[in-house]
């Protein structure tokens, strides 16, 4: 059984409140979770408006489809949402 964790680091320009960075994230998490099937949470940068830190966990029996899976959250969220992807990490474990 192989755990991934990808970690995305993000830039959300715009947002001129907490609220609206709340807005954005939930529509980012809900519709990450609902293509992929796979847990998505903010894990820091909670009172900063244009930041967050998202963490994605998925679980497979295959190594190579935890890494492609990962790799196309990856793609996902920063091709369909208004944000800039400043930095991610996947891990393997």
């Amino acid at each position: 059984m192989f755990v991934g964790v990808l970690q995305i680091d993000l830039l959300l320009r715009g947002n001129t409140s907490l609220k609206q960075k709340r807005q954005t994230l939930k529509s980012i998490k809900d519709r990450t979770r609902r293509k992929f099937n796979i847990s998505v949470a903010e894990v820091d940068h909670h009172d900063l408006w244009q930041r967050a830190v998202l963490a994605v966990c998925c679980v497979s029996n295959d190594k190579i489809h935890v890494n492609q899976m990962l790799s196309e959250v990856v793609k996902f969220i920063e091709s369909n949402f208004p944000i800039e992807l400043l930095d991610y990490q996947i891990e393997i474990l």
